[in-house]
């Protein structure tokens, strides 16, 4: 039986925790808008939704949270034409708690906006585009034309789609992964260099 107390059986099992503590979350909650609250946006932020989304990727698994004032506000998941012509009538998802919670569980194109009257014509919506496992949001004014001019894009058989910033503050995918079932084979194997005889 190995003597657990040694220093070299305290060495190994360090290092395998500190490599299993390198490794990162692999879903995260996104808080829409960050510091600012899910709401019509101000005079002096118009395009707080724009410029929060331009610093996300989302992939499967991830989850927005919308914050609001439940007896004020509201936010509503809508089909692709109910967001461009703000139809508030029949949504997909209607959520009213003030602290709602949406998943994202496949692949597709997201249409949020809010389910009070008038909010969505003030540019209270958002849109997500989840094609390929790693999404982008974009809201109504942040198509080519919101974006610098100096912005490259590329064009697809559907019209072109805005180039994602090259360096994201907040993107989770800017920094490499290391899954913790690799921790484990490593640490394992350090354990057989070492012999296994502990």
């Amino acid at each position: 039986m190995a003597n657990l107390r040694t220093p070299r059986f305290q060495f190994l099992l360090a290092l395998q925790f500190l490599m299993l503590i390198q490794s990162q979350v692999l879903c995260y909650q996104y808080k829409v808008g960050d510091l600012d609250a899910w709401g019509i946006p101000t005079s002096a932020k118009p395009q707080v939704y724009t410029k929060w989304s331009k610093y996300h990727q989302f992939k499967l698994g991830d989850s927005l949270l919308f914050l609001y004032p439940p007896s004020q506000d509201s936010v509503i998941q809508v089909t692709a034409q109910s967001y461009g012509s703000c139809n508030l009538k029949d949504p997909i998802l209607s959520m009213n708690d003030g602290n709602s919670l949406f998943n994202f569980t496949t692949l597709g194109d997201f249409y949020f906006t809010s389910g009070e009257p008038g909010h969505c014509q003030q540019n209270q919506k958002l849109h997500i585009s989840f094609l390929s496992g790693n999404g982008s949001a974009y809201s109504p004014s942040s198509g080519p034309s919101a974006l610098d001019a100096s912005a490259p894009s590329y064009p697809t058989v559907f019209g072109s789609i805005p180039a994602p910033p090259t360096s994201a503050p907040h993107s989770s995918a800017a920094s490499p992964r290391f899954p913790v079932f690799a921790a484990a084979v490593v640490g394992f194997g350090v354990f057989a260099l070492h012999g296994g005889n502990l």
